[in-house]
């Protein structure tokens, strides 16, 4: 098998792809016939070694969380899966960049029917953590409002499109050149951040989706309503600034779960979820970590690793 491997931290230039050993599951283990595989934040994050205190790994290692692709092997174990199946799922924190990855059973789900398996690649970890910000961490209700930061990107196209499903008013924060974009996925409300402050905008919000941080996270609160949330996936939302508003913060890590995936999957064969993605060869996987560091994505980037 082929796979991207990272021999040093920090090293972006330095990801090589080579070949390396045929994957074997063990009792509980799918291995997959790699399609095409994510790119992710952690991705870049972990490669940069911002984070290997928390999570250590053995060098090399192959990046990638998520991917979509064939099934080739069943453990013995498991059940639901058979060869030839196609499947996706948010596998791990490392081992998606390659043309085989193993994963646990209950981390994949049937790809959507009518989906291409490169599509299917961009979903897992950017739907799941929309999915658990919403539903597990904000208790979002029908008639509620929501403001989504950077809602461009890959878990902000989902979140809009799951919180309109939840029957929620969906503000955003973006740029202009995403306002058509996220017209279309069924936000009502979007703040061009370039050229108005957003609590100029919104007030008394029952839930704050922050998919940004820092200065934006710190102003959110001013727009939270008592007794609302500010949900997190960059950083821990201050909690005497929690108190002082009567609110909630929230901070998480996402969980991979093939149930919820497989709801997902329902959803986006039904056609009420959608993903744009943009392609690109695994061949220029330094291209696609740079541009995903750089922020401003629209959507989900993901690999082909057949190139």
């Amino acid at each position: 098998m082929k796979a991207i491997q990272v021999a040093q931290y920090g090293q972006v230039q330095g990801l090589e792809l080579k070949d390396v050993p045929d994957l074997v599951p063990n009792d509980d283990q799918v291995l997959i016939n790699v399609a095409g595989s994510g790119v992710n934040p952690i991705d870049w994050k972990i490669l940069s070694g911002a984070m290997k205190q928390f999570i250590p790994l053995s060098l090399p290692y192959t990046p990638g969380v998520e991917v979509a692709g064939t099934v080739a092997a069943v453990g013995k174990n498991v059940q639901g899966f058979v060869v030839g199946d196609e499947v996706f799922g948010f596998i791990g924190i490392v081992g998606g960049y390659a043309t085989q990855a193993v994963a646990a059973a209950d981390r994949l789900a049937h790809k959507p029917a009518g989906l291409p398996l490169l599509h299917a690649s961009g979903i897992p970890a950017a739907a799941l953590t929309a999915w658990q910000a919403l539903h597990e961490h904000a208790n979002l209700q029908s008639g509620q409002t929501v403001l989504i930061h950077g809602a461009a990107g890959g878990v902000g196209s989902f979140a809009v499109q799951l919180a309109r499903l939840a029957g929620a008013y969906v503000l955003t924060t973006a740029s202009a050149g995403n306002r058509d974009y996220l017209y279309s996925l069924g936000a009502q409300q979007v703040i061009d951040y370039t050229a108005q402050r957003f609590e100029d905008v919104a007030e008394e919000i029952d839930v704050v989706l922050d998919l940004v941080g820092g200065e934006t996270q710190d102003r959110s609160w001013t727009i939270v309503k008592r007794g609302g949330v500010l949900v997190s996936t960059v950083s821990p939302p201050d909690p005497q600034k929690a108190r002082e508003h009567d609110a909630v913060g929230k901070h998480f890590a996402t969980r991979s779960d093939g149930r919820q995936l497989a709801q997902i999957a329902q959803l986006i064969a039904e056609e009420k979820l959608r993903v744009e993605v943009e392609v690109m060869p695994l061949s220029k996987v330094t291209d696609a970590i740079t541009l995903s560091s750089g922020g401003h994505t629209r959507g989900k980037r993901v690999l082909d690793v057949n190139r």
